[in-house]
């Protein structure tokens, strides 16, 4: 199954540039129609993934996808699904 996946590790403390790339990978996985997305924000202090996460709660952003999945394994790595 066809995945894209983002790395934000290199990109942490610019916020506005978190936003732009999940918003970059959102749309290419729409538009490519790929099923999966997987957003790592790495496992760190949490304040990345609390930030992915209000991204992906925007109302805005929420009617794009179908489901998020956060790995009960890795922390640090969030799914998110598309129909």
């Amino acid at each position: 199954m066809a995945k894209l996946s983002i790395d934000l590790h290199d990109i942490y403390n610019k916020g506005y540039q978190i936003e732009k790339e999940l918003q970059r990978v959102m749309t290419e996985a729409i538009e490519k129609k790929i099923p999966i997305v997987e957003i790592i924000p790495g496992k760190g202090s949490g304040q990345l993934k609390k930030t992915v996460l209000r991204f992906l709660n925007r109302p805005d952003i929420k009617k794009l996808y179908h489901q998020i999945d956060k790995d009960s394994i890795n922390f640090g790595r969030i799914f998110v699904r598309f129909k």
